[in-house]
């Protein structure tokens, strides 16, 4: 039993002495770039161009834009406002700087980012959450009660 740890002991040794050891963190230094001297008229110019830091732009397609609202659906979101009293004038499908005001206003009320812009969370609370068409959920085949567990 001795014999086993000590040799499992000094394989665990041995193997950490074997693998290549990475410099600590504080000990390694970036290499910064110096400042070269100016071009003078007899040396040349380089003409590499630096690597670009940006991200590639990727196009928008139909899954992941955000479409602008129709007329009439800012006429709906107008009237959930002017239904909730924060519109005050006549629904009109133009989203102008009292709709913006009325809907800032909302969303203070209701603990929201007073942004003013129409947000999911926004449209939810007025009661105009995503069109996803009629359905209904059938509560026929769900028990009133869950089944007791039987051991």
């Amino acid at each position: 039993m001795k014999y086993a740890l000590t040799l499992f002991l000094f394989t665990v040794l041995a193997t950490s002495l074997a693998l290549p050891q990475a410099p600590a963190a504080s000990t390694a230094r970036k290499k910064t770039p110096t400042k070269a001297a100016p071009a003078t008229k007899k040396t040349a110019v380089s003409t590499k161009k630096a690597k670009s830091s940006k991200k590639p732009v990727v196009a928008a397609t139909s899954r992941n834009r955000q479409l602008t609202p129709t007329p009439e659906r800012y006429k709906e979101i107008q009237q959930a406002l002017a239904d909730k009293g924060y519109l005050k004038s006549e629904p009109n499908g133009v989203w102008d700087t009292e709709s913006t005001d009325a809907l800032r206003q909302f969303q203070t009320d209701k603990n929201l980012s007073p942004t003013g812009k129409i947000s999911a969370a926004s449209l939810i609370d007025l009661g105009l959450g995503p069109k996803t068409g009629e359905t209904s959920l059938d509560t026929s085949s769900v028990p009133s009660e869950p089944p007791s567990a039987q051991n």
